[in-house]
């Protein structure tokens, strides 16, 4: 192979003490046909072999892979590779990613391309469709659901796990990933899409480590994600930076507890005036309103999952025919300020709960202690 040759595609991967994935990442790609590419790897100061890795594969690949190093974060990681990257075409993915079918890529690009192509212009990024590999049995519902919603081109549920396809031109004009945070560049990327583009579902999967909900609980990570979302969309700075451990590197990541992140907010809101807390609720109630139509998507799954277990989206018959009459009741102040009491409600007794289910714990710890103590 050329390695001077300009690929086709440019493949960038941020990775920090990847040495666990990265190997079922680079042995996919290397399985890959039909497209020319590069990789280029970007590592934040790995402490493990991940270096040691992209070296030796480096050495024997098929295509050219380039290994930089750049400060932490993945946002400056991906912007330092986007600096470096040669095609005409960008494809930002985790580490944790792979690709089991051998021309995801070629079939992927082959559909990009025709896509910007219909439309005149570049103004198109794609993402594939997402699979969670976990590595224990159990319920998979949840993560069925979430798998449905990234399969949707809307704001929202799109995320860096699905891979970003764009071309470079359009990328530039967009401006580099957001690095102000450890975390929400990939969330920044897509609503910036969205501002001035289109966002298409590629038509190829991809398989992403479920690792990070498995370690942290599903439920727990969901939760979490949605005070940060919520957070960010009313330009809530103050919780986002003073809770740095909001998003926890892949190897930090242990069991998630919500209440320390409650106890936070309220703190937060217990030092805000009256009007300043009214207004943070009414913003937030503003932002749930926009993303009730999850609720009649739910609905949608659950009949689709009763069904089929396999069911990931493909029709969506109740969104379809009552989003636009839930817009139509709920999109004015009144519709709004409901939506604030539900989160007002939701928050409180979310945060009652986590408080009991901690006394109760302790207490039982206590009387654990005391019979040890007898015996």
């Amino acid at each position: 192979m050329n390695r001077r040759a300009i690929p086709e595609l440019s493949i960038i991967v941020p990775t920090y003490n990847e040495s666990a994935t990265l190997p079922a990442l680079l042995a996919s790609l290397d399985k890959q046909r039909g497209v020319d590419f590069e990789l280029i790897l970007v590592d934040g100061g790995s402490q493990d072999t991940t270096r040691n890795l992209a070296k030796a594969f480096a050495a024997d690949a098929g295509f050219p892979v380039t290994l930089i190093e750049s400060a932490a974060g993945r946002g400056r990681q991906l912007n330092a590779g986007a600096v470096r990257a040669r095609g005409a075409s960008l494809l930002f993915l985790h580490a944790d990613s792979s690709f089991a079918d051998p021309h995801a890529l070629a079939d992927g690009l082959f559909f990009f391309d025709h896509m910007i192509d219909s439309r005149g212009d570049d103004a198109v990024a794609g993402h594939f469709s997402l699979c969670f590999l976990r590595s224990r049995a159990g319920s998979s519902a949840g993560y069925a659901f979430y798998e449905s919603k990234a399969r949707l081109n809307r704001r929202g549920c799109i995320h860096g796990d699905q891979g970003f396809l764009v071309r470079r031109s359009f990328f530039e004009r967009l401006g580099p990933f957001a690095t102000s945070l450890p975390f929400l560049e990939d969330e920044r990327f897509a609503d910036a899409v969205s501002g001035c583009g289109e966002w298409v579902l590629l038509p190829a999967e991809i398989l992403t480590s479920a690792r990070r909900f498995e370690k942290e609980g599903l439920l727990s990570r969901q939760i979490l994600n949605a005070l940060i979302m919520n957070a960010a969309a009313i330009g809530w700075t103050s919780f986002l930076h003073q809770a740095p451990d909001l998003y926890r590197r892949q190897g930090e990541a242990g069991r998630l507890e919500l209440l320390p992140f409650f106890r936070r907010l309220k703190r937060l809101l217990q030092d805000m005036s009256w009007q300043e807390r009214a207004c943070t609720w009414y913003r937030s109630g503003a932002y749930v309103r926009d993303n009730g139509w999850q609720l009649l998507l739910a609905v949608d799954f659950l009949l689709g999952w009763r069904r089929n277990h396999s069911w990931r989206g493909e029709e969506t018959p109740v969104l379809d025919r009552y989003e636009r009459w839930y817009d139509r009741f709920s999109n004015h102040p009144g519709g709004r300020c409901l939506a604030a009491g539900a989160v007002w409600a939701w928050f409180h007794v979310t945060w009652g709960g986590l408080e009991l289910l901690q006394r109760l714990q302790f207490f039982r710890k206590e009387e654990g202690e005391h019979v040890a103590d007898r015996d």
